[in-house]
Formats: structure tokens, sequence, C-alpha cells
């Protein structure tokens, strides 16, 4: 189904991904396979089903080797460009700032930034409700995040989500997912070509209650040790073959 107007998004691929040596030594993350397919490419067939086509992807570790991979994105039936990063990358902040100009600039619509190493089967066509409210009135909403329940290695959690659909700092706080939407004016005078981290820079957008959210309750992982890979791989490939209806528990660690 079509949407106006057109959702770019970054996907975050830098990342050297300690936990996840020795596999990360050889092959960078997001190359790295459930069920005989790359991290990355889950996500890009995912963003293409939702009609979200026109796809950044910041390279740093082995960055190449993923651009290698993945080429244009036509057998996707997407556009990809790539915003390259030294190996030693420069955070989440850093990484957004840094790729604005392919992102549309400072003035394109809203745009979604996800990692390119967690799976989940949540609706990314979801994001373009998020960007319409942020595109109508960005001082009242700059941002969009997707919460989920807390996994086992951060069971500590983030933030919370009011009745009001708001993002909050107190409550009972869930795992920022590693999805949002965000107004591009948000990025318009930050650093690029730098480091620096997405939170806690961003919380002063929650705390005046700018930011809305979503809590997602389907599959969701963030694929951070080689333990949580295998676990995740043997679940999918028993749920693909036929094993009948998988509940797939959060991965160990």
């Amino acid at each position: 189904m079509p949407h106006s107007p057109v959702m770019r998004a970054l996907l975050l691929a830098a990342g050297r991904g300690e936990r996840m040596r020795p596999l990360s030594d050889h092959l960078p993350k997001p190359l790295l396979e459930l069920a005989g397919k790359p991290l990355i490419v889950w996500q890009i067939e995912a963003l293409a089903r939702a009609g979200i086509a026109d796809l950044v992807i910041n390279l740093g570790w082995q960055g190449q080797r993923i651009a290698d991979a993945l080429g244009d994105g036509a057998r996707w039936g997407v556009r990809l460009a790539y915003s390259r990063e030294p190996e030693q990358a420069w955070e989440t902040g850093g990484a957004v700032a840094t790729a604005l100009p392919l992102l549309g600039g400072a003035q394109a619509p809203p745009f979604a930034v996800l990692s390119a190493d967690i799976h989940t089967d949540f609706d990314y066509s979801r994001l373009f409700a998020a960007q319409a409210r942020i595109a109508a009135d960005a001082r009242a909403t700059s941002a969009h995040f997707v919460l989920v329940d807390n996994p086992p290695h951060h069971p500590q959690g983030d933030m919370a989500l009011g009745a009001d659909g708001r993002v909050q700092r107190h409550g009972r706080l869930l795992n920022y997912g590693n999805i949002a939407v965000f107004d591009a004016a948000l990025f318009a005078d930050r650093p690029a070509r730098q480091p620096w981290k997405l939170f806690p820079w961003l919380y002063a957008q929650v705390e005046a209650g700018r930011v809305s959210g979503e809590h997602w309750r389907g599959r969701w992982f963030n694929i951070g040790t080689p333990q949580q890979l295998a676990e995740v791989d043997a679940l999918l490939r028993a749920s693909r073959a036929g094993a009948g209806a998988v509940r797939i528990p959060p991965p160990r660690g």
C-alpha cells in the first residue's frame, strides 16, 4: 500500500559487536545469519514489505563487506545508500547526524531509525502513523519510540509509557526497542562525523512530553551473543519446518 510522504529509514550496522565475538571477528555482525538469512536482510525485507524502500545503512567495522553483500538493494525492491564511518563508530547520535544528508536533510519528512541486529515481527508500516503525527506538528511530537518487554540482559528497562501514549521516565519501565521515528530537524545542529550517544541527550524531548510511544508485545530479540544467535536460529528453523505454533521465548543472557 503506498504511503505519503515517503519514509526513509536508517539501519544501524556500524558496531563492532564485541559480545558476539569470536563470530564477529571475521564477519560484521549484521551479516551473521538467522535461519540461513543475514540479520540485516531480515530487516530489509520487513521494511520493504511495509513500503519503506529508501534505506540508508551506516558502515563501520568491516563495513565494505556489508556493502559488497547488499549492493544497491534492487534484489529486495529497495534503494540502499551507505553512510561510512571509521571502524570506531560514531555511536547512534553521531550516526544519525552524519547520515542526515542521505536521509533528506533537516527539512526532510520524519524518518525511521532502527538497529540492523534486532529480529522482530513488528510491522514497520505502523510507523507511518507516527510519521504523520510528527509531520503535522513537530513542536508537539518530535519522536516516536517502540518499547518492548524487558529482556533478561536488561531487566531494569529504560522508559515507561503513559496512559496518554507519551513516553515518560518514571512508571513501569520498558525496554527501548531500537526502533524509532524522528523529526529530521532534531538533528539539524547536532555534530556529525564524531561520536555521541542518542541518550541521555534525547531524554530532554521525553521530559518535555514530546515523544509518543507504543508497547510492542510481539516477537523481539536483540541478538547480542553467539548463544542468543544459536537459540533464535534454532527456534526459527523449527517454526519453518512446520512444528506448529512455536512460542519463541526471549533468549537467555
